[in-house]
């Protein structure tokens, strides 16, 4: 087996070769050698030898002699260099002899066979992809090393550092080789801490959290991302600088970032040493009109900023959009708002002044797209809220590239403006890389209230390249089996309207009652926003609710199970919800607030007519150096039956199981206390407020442990109908009250919670869970 450094020196004698021979034949020594003593040649016979599958005409033509023309030694050593560069030969060796200049010449070898060995992390398939090298083809040392370089640059990607190769060659008969890469993988070099330098007002722990890369810990086999890999670091600071700027660090630095090897090379330890700055306030806020006629006031109107709030870059830029889009709804072209910022160091706050000026009169030529093999143009060209002809607005062109980022369907997505054909025009080009959008996942799930489960889903979120969502999901507990259907088309006739359809069947026999349910339903909704931060989505649904096989004696349940003869109830219902969401343009980092409303009204048509509401509400807001979280949840909901036999069981508010926490799923509210197995009836009313504070426990952040306490007070209440049971049901509010410690551990096998409860205030009749633990994972 020969090595390719073998072949190094044999180049390296062979230069030596040639020099020795023209010296020799010019009749000089080295050491007498002077540009004033140099011959010149002249060869009326240029011979070449051991050339096989290149003919002498190619060699010649390398060399670049040709017969009867003068060349000094020099040139001689040029011809020789070129020959060497060709990369055709193994050796080299040109010799004057009296008229005749021999070229004598060894041609590299043929691939025959390609291997890799010591592989284990990377299969054959995909180093074959990263070579260069081919069978059948000449044997190159250049490009073997480059080969060699590549591969183990690829093991660097994936975090081992130690990773060596080097590529080896075994002759065979008929001037072939067989070209083997000898790989020695290495251990995964992970980082084994993760620390900064200059941090005072955000712990090491918080700060972990903004990194995309992680620590190793105790479950360092199933981390994919506490891996070293140096370009990550470039992401972890721009992470870092965002993290900082978006709550006021106007001048916040990343100084360095070091990454530390271990001498055993299978470990890093990388610093970051930061500058925080102070934390700055919004000042003053002043709006300015420079264009004749344009009145500041009225676009100050629809500013949503005030002084005293936390300076974000993102604000300012959120609030030029809304003052830009209002000059585009009046009609005004190339009207711009520039932020004018001074700032107020004695008191740690910027003032902002808002200027309105007229831009440059530019115009979008095109909009070119490239790199979307699966993804159609259309779905990239109706992110840009801008289409050729169209004024070009720099800031809208760079919200449309967040946009196309934000879609999930691209690895990468760079959108860059460059002029066009004349100086007023600019083309906007779209360079994407796109990625698998559809996952096939298999799934293990288990809680205390409905034991194991199996559940199978295929989804697809760019169907056939055209931004389209396509679901499928089968799942089977210990007492439910689920499926469902779904689709979605985001941008119905090309405007931000999502179009769904969703069907499921779903079927349930539990242990937390006495009877069988079977649900089948389609549904239809069309969503549409109605501001920034909301949206409004109007639905119908058709639906076939069955209870049967009731085994109790409740006289109430009875009737409801009796209902049309089998049980089987269809609903036709529309309905809407509205939704607020301020976590959409995610301009406050240490708060959020969502609220929900919606309503159903059933009665075209079917079996049903009621009119159900509900609502929910969710504030946010960390604290403590955003160490920890306090969470404030409310839900509540109300159904109201026209009709005479009123609501049944499986139409009514249980909330337990979630809920509040502390009881078994249907294990609190009404219940026919006079049946043999007291039956839980459901209410048509329900109202919890849940209270909660996450929180660290002191352990390294890398093993994804935190904790959390709560406090849940609420209550399921009113029956339409209880004539006759009066004194062994009691539909009437009875609020309930429970609290309880949580323990949150996020794996790689999924997110675990456990939860401990006690509840402090209950009636008799009410069944407790003060343990309950849940935990799902894909695979």
């Amino acid at each position: 087996m020969g090595q390719m450094r073998r072949t190094g020196r044999s180049r390296t004698s062979a230069r030596l070769l040639a020099t020795a021979v023209f010296l020799g034949a010019a009749g000089l020594s080295v050491p007498s050698f002077t540009p004033a003593q140099a011959q010149t040649f002249a060869f009326s016979t240029v011979k070449v030898e051991g050339n096989q599958r290149v003919d002498a005409s190619t060699v010649m033509a390398y060399a670049g002699i040709k017969r009867g023309q003068e060349v000094s030694a020099g040139g001689l050593n040029d011809a020789y260099q070129r020959l060497v560069a060709s990369g055709l030969f193994e050796t080299v060796e040109i010799s004057p002899q009296g008229s005749t200049l021999v070229i004598k010449v060894t041609e590299y070898p043929f691939v025959s066979v390609i291997n890799f060995e010591g592989n284990k992390r990377i299969k054959d398939e995909e180093l074959a992809k990263l070579i260069k090298s081919q069978s059948s083809r000449a044997y190159s040392p250049a490009t073997a090393e480059a080969d060699a370089a590549t591969i183990a640059e690829n093991y660097r990607a994936r975090g081992r550092m130690a990773a060596t190769v080097e590529p080896k060659i075994i002759r065979r008969a008929g001037n072939r080789v067989d070209l083997v890469f000898e790989i020695t993988e290495g251990k995964v070099v992970e980082i084994e801490r993760l620390s900064f330098v200059g941090n005072k007002d955000f712990s090491d722990r918080r700060l972990r959290q903004v990194l995309e890369t992680k620590q190793a810990g105790i479950l360092r086999t199933f981390i994919q991302r506490d891996t070293y890999i140096p370009e990550r670091l470039e992401m972890d600071k721009q992470l870092l600088t965002d993290f900082y700027r978006s709550r006021g660090y106007i001048d916040f630095q990343v100084m360095d970032a070091t990454a530390e090897v271990s001498r055993e090379r299978d470990a890093t330890f990388v610093t970051f040493t930061i500058s925080e700055g102070l934390p700055y306030t919004i000042g003053n806020i002043t709006t300015v009109s420079e264009v004749e006629g344009l009145d500041a006031a009225e676009f100050a109107a629809v500013q949503r900023i005030r002084s005293g709030q936390t300076y974000n870059p993102a604000v300012i830029d959120n609030n030029i959009a809304r003052m830009e889009n209002l000059a585009l709804k009046k009609g005004l072209n190339f009207i711009r708002v520039e932020p004018r910022i001074t700032r107020d160091n004695r008191n740690q706050a910027v003032n902002i002044e808002f200027a309105i000026v007229r831009g440059q009169r530019i115009f979008v030529e095109r909009i070119d797209i490239e790199g979307n093999a699966t993804t159609l143009d259309q779905v990239v060209r109706r992110q840009f809220r801008s289409v050729e002809g169209d004024p070009f607005n720099p800031r809208e062109i760079r919200q449309s590239a967040e946009r196309i980022r934000a879609l999930g369907y691209f690895k990468d997505a760079q959108v860059n403006a460059e002029q066009g054909s004349s100086p007023d025009q600019v083309v906007v080009n779209v360079d994407v890389e796109e990625q698998p959008t559809g996952s096939l996942n298999f799934g293990l799930s288990y809680s205390v209230a409905s034991g194991v489960g199996f559940n199978a889903a295929f989804s697809e979120s760019n169907f056939l390249g055209r931004g389209q969502t396509l679901a499928l999901s089968l799942s089977s507990g210990t007492d439910t089996k689920n499926s469902s259907f779904t689709f979605i088309e985001p941008a119905l006739l090309g405007r931000d309207l999502k179009f769904s359809v969703n069907a499921y069947y779903r079927t349930s026999d539990n242990e937390y009652s006495v009877y069988n349910t079977r649900n089948i339903g389609l549904g239809f909704g069309l969503g549409f926003p109605v501001g920034d931060q909301s949206r409004l989505n109007v639905t119908y649904r058709l639906a076939e609710d069955k209870l049967y096989d009731y085994t109790g004696n409740s006289p109430i349940i009875t009737r409801e199970a009796a209902v049309n003869g089998d049980g089987a109830l269809i609903t036709s219902a529309l309905g809407y919800t509205y939704e607020y969401d301020n976590r959409i343009t995610g301009l406050s980092p240490d708060s959020s607030f969502l609220f929900r409303f919606g309503q159903e009204i059933s009665g075209l048509g079917g079996d049903t007519e009621f009119l159900s509401t509900t609502v929910l509400a969710v504030a946010e807001r960390k604290a403590f150096a955003e160490e920890v979280t306090f969470r404030a949840i409310f839900e509540g909901g109300y159904i109201h039956s026209f009709s005479d036999t009123g609501t049944r069981v499986t139409d009514r508010f249980f909330a337990g199981g979630g809920k509040i926490r502390g009881f078994e799923p249907k294990g609190l509210g009404p219940r026919d206390l006079g049946a043999t197995e007291k039956d839980a009836l459901g209410g048509n009313a329900f109202a919890v407020a849940r209270f909660e504070a996450d929180f660290p426990l002191g352990l390294p952040e890398e093993y994804g442990l935190t904790g959390g306490a709560f406090l849940d007070v609420g209550s399921v209440w009113s029956l339409d109908d209880t004539a006759g049971f009066s004194g062994e049901v009691d539909d009437s509010f009875n609020p309930r009250v429970v609290v309880g410690l949580s323990f949150l551990w996020s794996t790689p096998l999924g997110p675990l919670r456990f939860n401990f409860s006690k509840a402090i205030k209950k009636e008799d009749y009410d069944k407790e869970q003060t343990f309950d633990l849940t935990v799902s994972t894909k695979f």
